[in-house]
């Protein structure tokens, strides 16, 4: 009579090996796929990767071990990379793989543009977003100033995130980042703008500055708002942070301006993300406010 302990390593050991057949199975078939969708006969795989085409037959078929360095191989000529054949979730589809095929071969100072537009085309419908108007940009740029005047104009909550921000930390910006450092801040800034997505179906929100460094983030906003970058020289910056009775800028105001002409450098592509471009420099408000209602009209 066999012992409790020994039918029970039996079975697992039974169960273990029909998994293990189940998973070579699909990893052949995987194979096979990718090879038909590529119109590769199994001999000119074999001649591409090197690998014998007695090994393919066996390893289309889910028969035999299967050497990680040969599967490479296989995967390098197919052009997949490794993981897409190992893979336990369900079969990518055709199309998934030839959008794959083709973001690889974008240039990868684009790939930010193309993401962006992306998120435009397939987020939230442009009709949806324009009850939403976010404001993005450089401080100094006039987010808040034409903000409030637009959202006054239109009937709508006019929002500045940063002070959301604040509500949901209970605390300043400047303790946020002494308390939770720039992770803590981004978190909070996340939770901070769902809640007024959440609560706000028309409204007009001042962001700030730095949000288009956290990717997730800014998706979201260009998903579900009509962004609009305003946009301004560097000097101007500076000279409307000044004259709001920041005097930090003037501390060391060379060094300043050095580092403030940096982030719009870097920067500036992630701002061109926005829906429409606002060049304030030189402009009086009511200007400004006038371009800004015409690009953001329902």
């Amino acid at each position: 009579m066999v012992p409790a302990e020994a039918r029970a390593a039996n079975k697992a050991a039974d169960a273990e090996s029909r998994e293990d057949a189940a998973f070579l199975r699909a990893l052949g078939e995987r194979v096979r796929q990718a090879r038909a969708r590529r119109g590769m006969s199994r001999r000119i795989l074999a001649a591409d990767s090197g690998v014998s085409e007695r090994y393919l037959a066996q390893l289309e078929a889910g028969q035999g071990n299967v050497s990680v360095l040969l599967l490479a191989r296989v995967a390098a000529a197919l052009s997949l990379p490794v993981a897409e054949l190992v893979r336990e979730d369900e079969p990518r589809s055709l199309e998934l793989d030839l959008i794959q095929s083709f973001l690889k071969r974008i240039p990868t100072p684009k790939l930010a543009e193309v993401r962006s537009q992306l998120v435009r085309d397939f987020g939230a419908a442009r009709t949806d977003r324009m009850h939403r108007i976010a404001l993005v940009g450089l401080r100094g740029a006039g987010k808040s100033t034409l903000g409030a005047r637009l959202a006054r104009e239109r009937g709508v909550p006019f929002i500045e995130l940063d002070r959301e921000i604040e509500r949901e930390a209970g605390t300043s910006l400047s303790e946020i980042f002494l308390l939770y450092g720039q992770a803590g801040y981004r978190r909070y800034e996340r939770r901070a703008l769902e809640k007024v997505l959440d609560a706000n179906e028309r409204c007009v929100i001042a962001t700030g500055g730095s949000i288009v460094s956290e990717p997730g983030t800014y998706d979201l906003l260009l998903a579900t708002c009509f962004t609009v970058w305003l946009k301004a020289a560097p000097e101007e910056h500076m000279a409307r942070v000044v004259a709001q009775g920041d005097m930090r800028p003037m501390a060391g105001s060379e060094e300043a301006m050095d580092d403030l002409r940096r982030i719009l450098d870097n920067r500036a592509m992630l701002y061109a993300q926005a829906d429409v471009t606002i060049d304030t420099a030189g402009k009086s408000v009511e200007e400004s406010l006038a371009e800004l209602n015409a690009a953001a009209a329902p």
